[in-house]
Parts: C-alpha cells; sequence; structure tokens
C-alpha cells in the first residue's frame, strides 16, 4: 500500500484530514477486490500521515516524548469493493479525545462513493513499558 502527499479537498469539512491512496496488485485478494483487513493499514496510513501534517511524526513522538499510540479497538463496516488502480481517498477525523485516548473516525471513498467506514480507539502509552499515559500536550491542544 503506496499513498501520495495528503491533499485537503475542497468539499472536505474543515476538521477532516484527506489522504490520496492508490489500490495495488498486493492489496487484493484472489478475487480482485481490496482485502478486507487491507483497509485497517489504509486507515493507519492516514492517522500516522494526520499526526505528520501537524508536525508529529511517529518517530519523533516516540523520541522525543517516550510516547507512541496504540489501537486498542475498530470497528469496520464494509459496504462497496475497492478495486486495482483505484484512487481512493482515506479520512481522518477525531469523535472524541480524552487525556490519554482518542477515538477517530475514518472513511475509505472512491469519489464520492463510500466504501468503508470505521471507528478506531487510539492510547497513548510509554515506548518502553506500553503503560497508558497522557498525550503531550503539544499534541492534545491541537487535536482536543
Amino acid at each position: 500500500m503506496h499513498s501520495a502527499s495528503p491533499v485537503p479537498t475542497a468539499d472536505a469539512e474543515p476538521d477532516v484530514f484527506d489522504l490520496p491512496v492508490r489500490v495495488y496488485w498486493e492489496d487484493t485478494d484472489a478475487g480482485g477486490v481490496v482485502f478486507y483487513a487491507n483497509y485497517l493499514k489504509f486507515f493507519e496510513r492516514a492517522r500516522t500521515e494526520w499526526l505528520r501534517s501537524m508536525g508529529f511524526g511517529q518517530e519523533r513522538l516516540r523520541v522525543e516524548t517516550g510516547t507512541v499510540f496504540i489501537v486498542s479497538e475498530t470497528a469496520v463496516r464494509y459496504l462497496q469493493p475497492a478495486r486495482l488502480d483505484d484512487q481512493l481517498r482515506v479520512t481522518v477525523q477525531v469523535q472524541d479525545c480524552r487525556r490519554a485516548s482518542l477515538t477517530i473516525r475514518q472513511q475509505a471513498w472512491r469519489g464520492d462513493v463510500l466504501l468503508a467506514e470505521g471507528t478506531i480507539r487510539i492510547g497513548c502509552v510509554e515506548a518502553q513499558s506500553f503503560r497508558p499515559c497522557r498525550i503531550p500536550n503539544e499534541i492534545y491542544e491541537r487535536i482536543a
């Protein structure tokens, strides 16, 4: 799964981050459609680029703050198949932000057709021990 640089779209909601993602052969199953688990990879890539777009690369976060984000829960609904060479738009929108976790709504679109949508719960943990901890203030202030 590869993607281009994040590009805001004119019709996007103000607090929605968009990431273009092209579907490659490696993303598809024997039926020629995107394998269901790969939507989680698309969602992960979009969340990573969303953080990076605010200046919070994952490695910088780990090194400078000693924290990382982990997925603690997912719920995904699959509505339409994506296929080889489709250009998708994967979105990130914070639904709920607490001091140590956030809930993110994500969607995968092909044009104006919603293909999959999910809710992902992310926890902030200490990088070494994986104990829950507060989201660094610099990030929390940007997303809360």
